[in-house]
């Protein structure tokens, strides 16, 4: 890998638009990340805890969209491999 070369934290979809599961460890912490702070507050099993997690979806997805745009393979519509027919 050159300096020229993006290093990608996401991959881009096979089909569809945006980006499929990480492809360096920098996306797995991000997603993991992502992970925790929506589900963590689900661990209270309360009301509180749901209405915290419910915030933390509204807050954390947009930015999470965020860094996969930043970071990950740039967004346009694919339709598969064309190679393997």
């Amino acid at each position: 890998m050159t300096d020229d070369d993006p290093h990608y934290w996401f991959g881009a979809k096979r089909y569809g638009y945006g980006w499929g599961l990480p492809v360096a460890w920098q996306g797995w912490i991000v997603l993991g990340a992502y992970f925790a702070v929506v589900l963590g507050p689900l661990a209270l099993r309360n009301r509180t805890g749901a209405m915290i997690s419910l915030g933390a979806v509204l807050v954390a997805t947009p930015l999470l969209v965020w860094v996969c745009y930043r970071k990950g393979e740039p967004p346009r519509w694919r339709w598969g491999n064309r190679e393997s027919g």
